[in-house]
């Protein structure tokens, strides 16, 4: 929980800005808006992921990771959800081995690049309602956090 909160808090900052001089409800002046600043992808194109059924009791859920971008190991998690008004269950996942990063937020990690599969067991008869949640959270490498993210996948069609 902790670790969430502080890379929200990272994120908040990030989106505020690092402008000490900004002025709140004031517009950016012309020359900040055509400088050569990459602009952060939505969040849909920097990691787009999918869930694929491995077997009736594990979900494989793959991402195709941006170029520039990666996602941090240490930030997924997974559960299950028997109905949208009940708490979630953690379960366990798999991860391959990441790439060993220096992250300017969170110091030595793993990141993944390019893509990521991460296989997740469910149970063998889920409710009707069951829904998998989905967190994860990436950056760019140079130097945009997205906030963690929460996705929430029916587990019956």
């Amino acid at each position: 929980m902790l670790l969430r909160i502080s890379s929200l808090l990272i994120c908040v900052t990030l989106l505020i800005g690092s402008s000490s001089h900004a002025q709140f409800g004031s517009r950016p002046s012309p020359d900040l808006l055509n400088s050569d600043q990459p602009q952060p992808l939505p969040m849909d194109q920097a990691f787009p992921f999918y869930v694929a059924i491995e077997s009736p009791t594990r979900l494989n859920v793959s991402w195709t990771i941006a170029e520039g971008h990666y996602l941090y190991r240490h930030q997924f998690a997974f559960a299950i959800k028997q109905s949208a008004e009940t708490d979630p269950i953690p379960v366990d996942f798999s991860l391959p081995d990441g790439l060993a990063k220096s992250d300017q937020f969170f110091g030595d990690i793993e990141a993944y690049y390019d893509g990521v599969t991460v296989s997740v067991p469910v149970p063998d008869n889920p409710g009707e309602e069951a829904i998998l949640v989905i967190e994860y959270q990436g950056c760019a490498d140079w130097g945009f956090c997205y906030p963690p993210q929460i996705a929430e996948y029916p587990l019956l069609p």
